[in-house]
């Protein structure tokens, strides 16, 4: 067996392209399967929108695929059975129904047994669009980071999903990651490394910093675009690794940059900018934050993009709240 690993990864996107995560997902787990003969893919009929079709279709790899139907409690306990026989699942359907239908299961049989599941969770947050509220998860990140063994990450982009699934092979223990429905532009490069509970800094500078994850790291990137010609240059952390968090790099932001500002495609309770908020609250350095997030409501059925001005989830918006948290820094330091 051969790990991928560390392995080079085909530089095909330039920065700024769109591009699923889903298609690195699918690629990577053929990848992994033909090289690891205990990768198994199992799918909830959703293998077209998650494209677990590419496993399922490699005459390879197909053998280890299990279509389990629109059955997700039941596919996380195969799931679990399967690792404990020396497999190494992935699961895969959308996050709603992984995270809340299927939450029972996943504490009570993975995670409180802390078994070797990994679960791929397509179609996460509000971007998800026309599906609607009954299919739009803002409250995935706070359920799965509530389970004591769980690994949480939100990778970026194509290049960041390779790397997590690659890893997320070898690590023993459950992992819950989550993909979106839409094209995300390109923020990170295939040579940028990804170390499991740490932050990727992706600019740095003294005017705050802003912490994005998933969906809204490139609206971050964005965001940071309109700072700097207005001459605020923040520092920018790609926080892809939720749980556990990395409360070194969160703290120095606190300490060299004075203010804060989380973006997250997730509802703000209990998402990224809630525990950035407890890490700088039991710091030394207290200092203001800002939180981007989606507001305690249910959206409509409409265009993500749509859906994304409705809820504030915009560079426009992120620049806002980080001129205000920066200015709250800045006065207060004048006192």
């Amino acid at each position: 067996m051969t790990s991928l690993v560390g392995a080079p990864i085909e530089a095909k996107y330039e920065k700024g392209e769109p591009v699923l995560t889903r298609e690195a997902y699918g690629n990577t787990v053929v990848a992994l399967g033909k090289v690891n003969p205990r990768i198994a893919v199992l799918d909830a009929d959703l293998a077209q929108s998650t494209l677990t079709k590419f496993f399922r279709d490699d005459p390879e790899t197909g053998v280890r695929f299990v279509e389990c139907g629109i059955a997700e409690q039941n596919m996380m306990n195969i799931a679990a059975g399967l690792s404990t026989m020396g497999f190494i699942p992935f699961i895969s359907s959308y996050a709603q129904f992984l995270a809340s239908r299927s939450l029972d299961q996943a504490r009570n049989t993975v995670d409180y047994t802390n078994l070797n599941v990994k679960i791929a969770a397509a179609h996460g947050g509000i971007s998800v669009g026309q599906d609607g509220p009954s299919h739009q998860s803002m409250e995935d990140i706070s359920n799965m980071c509530a389970l004591v063994n769980m690994t949480v990450v939100v990778p970026a982009d194509y290049y960041e999903t390779i790397k997590v699934v690659r890893w997320a092979a070898e690590y023993v223990g459950p992992v819950y990651f989550r993909l979106g429905r839409e094209k995300v532009p390109i923020s990170t490069s295939a040579d940028d490394p990804w170390v499991h509970g740490k932050a990727l800094m992706l600019a740095d500078g003294a005017d705050g910093t802003i912490i994005a994850c998933g969906y809204m790291v490139h609206k971050a990137v964005d965001a940071l675009e309109m700072l700097g010609e207005e001459g605020i240059h923040p520092r920018l952390l790609n926080m892809s690794t939720i749980k556990p968090i990395d409360s070194e790099a969160i703290i120095a932001a606190a300490a060299e940059t004075g203010a804060i500002t989380t973006a997250e495609e997730h509802n703000v309770y209990g998402g990224l900018g809630s525990i950035v908020a407890r890490v700088v609250v039991e710091s030394d350095y207290r200092v203001p934050m800002r939180i981007v997030g989606i507001p305690n409501m249910y959206l409509g059925s409409a265009p993500a993009d749509d859906l994304c001005e409705v809820a504030g989830l915009t560079p426009e918006n992120i620049a806002a709240k980080h001129k205000e948290a920066l200015g709250t820094a800045r006065m207060e330091g004048s006192a």
